[in-house]
């Protein structure tokens, strides 16, 4: 699939020349939809942060893990003999190369199994190629590494349980540490099981809304 069917760029446009140039942009947020489930809780939680980042001034670019090809990591050890580069030629080539431009991320995915999906499993497995550059070839991950970059994350789940969210905040935490990126803040929602739960949650929403003018305003 072509990755301009899956990806959304907000941007609040000059009224006089109706051209944008990203480079006006202060801060520059990737909101990744980690959901193999559309307009689902996490997706409508992420799209409410996305508009409070807009609203801030920020350029968003928004991401569907689920539309796009990402296979697993292999552990070959292609990326520490290629300089740093995944030999799997698919989709995550670009995504690598925003991982280490943004300088900000929402993050957001729902709790299978007491972690997260497959689909965004994969994608932050598949950052071992970016591991590899920051432990092993002692390279800087992102693109400017003098500039602090922040992430946040959203997770909901049915499940009620007190633990529900252990899971998969070690494994982004971990995840944002390898791309040196600075845990922000994250929104955790329990019970939400039904598919509209979040739309009809106004207290959700507003601090999904805050979260994305947070992150920028931080």
């Amino acid at each position: 699939m072509s990755s301009q069917n899956i990806i959304i760029t907000y941007l609040i446009m000059d009224p006089i020349n109706q051209v944008i140039d990203e480079n006006k942009f202060r801060i520059r947020l990737l909101a990744i939809a980690g959901s193999p489930r559309r307009g689902g809780n996490t997706d409508t939680l992420l799209n409410e942060a996305v508009a409070g980042a807009v609203l801030k001034g920020a350029m968003v670019k928004q991401i569907i893990l689920s539309d796009l090809d990402i296979a697993p990591c292999r552990h070959c050890d292609g990326c520490v003999e290629s300089g740093g580069t995944c030999v799997i030629d698919d989709d995550m080539q670009w995504i690598h190369q925003d991982l280490q431009d943004y300088d900000r991320f929402i993050f957001a995915a729902p709790v299978f199994f007491m972690g997260i999906p497959s689909q965004a499993k994969a994608m932050i497995d598949r950052c071992q190629a970016l591991w590899a550059v920051k432990y092993v070839l002692n390279k800087p991950v992102a693109t400017k590494p003098d500039i602090l970059r922040k992430g946040s994350f959203i997770s909901t789940a049915g499940s009620t349980r007190k633990n529900t969210f252990s899971g998969s905040l070690a494994t982004v935490k971990s995840w944002f540490v390898t791309l040196d990126i600075a845990y922000s803040e994250g929104l955790f929602f329990k019970g939400f099981d039904n598919i509209q739960t979040a739309a009809h949650d106004r207290a959700a929403m507003q601090e999904a809304f805050m979260l994305g003018q947070n992150i920028i305003s931080s």
